[in-house]
């Protein structure tokens, strides 16, 4: 299976082990269990005491049990990736691997939980039911623009953070690298003139974020399928009733100065960044409308498998920084730079929510780890194996929540960096010790030049 990466099938090999392994993850004690009557602490009689605390008083229950470090991966695989709607059983393998990416980068237990309450408000009733098993939920993989509802009532809802990747994940690792390249181009984040290309759930969340940021929403023109996002738009009172997240868009941004009706070559015009996140290209953002954006123009193409432009392309036609959503791209942007160490930070302090200034503070903190590195126009962002960013996005995030007033414990930054450093460190350490001593299998086949 080695050489060339291209020749590697990723497909092939991934079906292939999947099968072998039977799956990603597995539970394992954590207690000393060396004799019969050990049980007797961890299990019937003494469990009792334990049990009654946290039955009077349900935030021992952080105290007394794993609930403290678990989450749930949530899903009604209603658009998984960029397979769309192949159901629970589908979205599962995704779920656990989401779950295998917080162990290892976050040090967070993570169990996948995949449904078929497609009603979102059965899907609502699911989580609240569950609640009581964790400490936080990683919703994932739902179809817009129920995700959105979802999200938002999630949050009302519960008392314990609630996560949406596909959304907030996206638009903090977004916002982050944006950060940088605005750096790099001599501009302000907070002045320029920016397009998101497609109305889907990163963007919305986006826009949201980039709006809690501190840009103006009247600077931000969003574009669907059928163009701009705009109050005078024909279809907005539709939007109003259907689809309320794009309505409100429409009404902040006035459409960002574009005529009712303007499509993507119109909204580039003097744009000084494009955000993407839409059908997968090539092609689906044209070289000459690159061509027509701003002098120093930032092009985010983060459509999977292929970015809506190459970043060739974009570059031939003038754009000085491009990210993608590719690792064999520069400037990935990449969730998994996100979602571990921000619910590391929030587990740590047993916050009760996550809020836009969480995920900004995430993502002042991922621009800052990189900036820190050396920004140029192929590093605006860090990359997934650089172990030393995730503690430092859990101690920001914690930090935020403390400061918000929605953690149950108090920390700082000093003591939250190295409590999560120690525990995702120990998490390595674990798995190291444990594949060296030949308890996972190595793989049958090698593919570690591919």
């Amino acid at each position: 299976m080695g050489g060339e990466a291209g020749k590697v099938d990723w497909y092939k090999l991934s079906v292939e082990l999947h099968r072998f392994y039977g799956g990603k993850i597995e539970t394992i004690p954590k207690v000393p269990i060396r004799r019969v009557k050990d049980f007797a602490i961890w299990y019937t009689p003494g469990v009792a005491e334990p049990s009654r605390r946290a039955g009077k008083n349900p935030d021992e229950s952080f105290e007394y049990t794993s609930r403290w470090n678990t989450i749930a991966v949530v899903s009604d695989g209603t658009r998984v990736l960029g397979l769309g709607n192949i159901g629970p059983e589908g979205a599962y393998p995704v779920m656990e691997g989401k779950a295998l990416i917080y162990k290892f980068l976050g040090g967070v237990d993570a169990v996948p939980l995949v449904h078929r309450a497609r009603d979102p408000d059965k899907f609502l009733e699911l989580l609240e039911l569950v609640e009581p098993s964790f400490g936080g939920i990683n919703l994932e993989d739902i179809e817009s623009p129920k995700c959105f509802y979802i999200l938002e009532e999630a949050r009302k809802r519960l008392k314990i953070p609630v996560w949406h990747d596909d959304q907030q994940g996206t638009a903090s690792v977004t916002l982050a690298g944006l950060i940088n390249a605005v750096k790099l181009v001599g501009k302000d984040l907070r002045k320029a003139r920016i397009v998101l290309f497609g109305a889907g759930a990163a963007n919305i969340a986006l826009y949201r974020l980039l709006k809690a940021y501190g840009v103006p929403p009247e600077n931000i023109a969003v574009l669907d399928s059928k163009g701009v996002l705009h109050p005078d738009r024909d279809d907005i009172d539709r939007l109003m009733v259907r689809h309320p997240w794009k309505y409100q868009i429409a009404i902040e941004t006035k459409g960002a100065g574009l005529r009712p009706g303007a499509g993507p070559e119109e909204a580039l015009k003097g744009a000084d960044i494009v955000v993407a996140a839409s059908k997968p290209g090539p092609g689906t953002i044209k070289k000459e409308w690159v061509a027509q954006m701003a002098k120093g123009a930032i092009v985010f193409a983060e459509a999977n498998p292929v970015p809506e432009i190459w970043p060739w392309e974009a570059k031939e036609a003038g754009a000085a920084i491009v990210a993608t959503g590719r690792s064999d791209l520069p400037n990935q942007v990449n969730n998994s730079l996100a979602f571990p160490g921000i619910f590391r930070g929030v587990l740590d302090v047993r916050a009760k929510t996550i809020t836009d200034e969480m995920a900004i503070a995430a993502a002042e903190e991922i621009a800052r780890f990189a900036e820190e590195k050396g920004l140029h126009e192929d590093y605006i962002i860090p990359k997934m194996d650089e172990w030393d960013l995730y503690p430092r996005v859990a101690a920001a995030v914690a930090v935020k929540a403390v400061e918000q007033g929605l953690a149950r414990k108090t920390t700082t930054y000093k003591e939250e960096l190295e409590r999560a450093k120690s525990i995702i460190d120990l998490t390595h350490k674990k798995y190291m010790l444990i594949y060296r001593e030949g308890l996972i299998k190595p793989p049958p086949v090698d593919y570690e030049e591919g």
